[in-house]
């Protein structure tokens, strides 16, 4: 019987090439677990602003415009991000005595989300007149499997869509 410690270089060749295959086989799966993951994480966080939004329109009684600002207008590139302002002045813009309440950052790069509207604006109602419309996000690609959506309809209320979603 030898006393050898540690593995021989052939031990070692022959694992390193298991756990390559194991890798290399696993790997899609984990990209479109991660894009799930992904997706239902950034619709749940534009979920909650809307929600967000809309409570502050109604609790203090004044108009709140929701939408991807550039400069001091809104603009119709969602994936940027978007932020939460009142709009007391001129309607989408943000001018005069307008202050921004909340702001969510660029979404990833790879993903699309797009809206039917340049701006979703909640009335110190809670309604969402003339601003309803499904939010579309897509991780990775803009017919990815693992789409989602959300609708928000002119009664202000915002759900998750059932029906199936690209972003073409």
């Amino acid at each position: 019987m030898s006393n050898r410690k540690g593995f021989s270089l052939i031990e070692l060749i022959v694992t390193l090439l298991v756990a390559s295959i194991l890798v290399t086989v696993a790997m899609p799966n984990l990209t479109k677990t991660y894009d799930f993951y992904r997706a239902d994480s950034n619709i749940s966080k534009i979920k909650s602003f809307l929600m967000t939004a809309r409570t502050q329109a109604i609790s203090y009684g004044v108009r709140i415009t929701v939408c991807p600002l550039e400069g001091s207008s809104c603009s119709s590139d969602w994936s940027k991000g978007m932020s939460m302002f009142v709009d007391s002045g001129s309607s989408n813009v943000l001018d005069g005595d307008d202050q921004v309440l909340q702001v969510i950052h660029a979404f990833d790069a790879s993903d699309t989300l797009v809206y039917s509207r340049n701006a979703v604006r909640f009335l110190p109602t809670g309604l969402a007149s003339g601003t309803n419309g499904t939010f579309k996000y897509c991780p990775s690609s803009t017919d990815s499997q693992e789409s989602v959506g959300l609708v928000v309809n002119n009664d202000g209320r915002v759900r998750d869509s059932t029906s199936s979603i690209t972003c073409q």
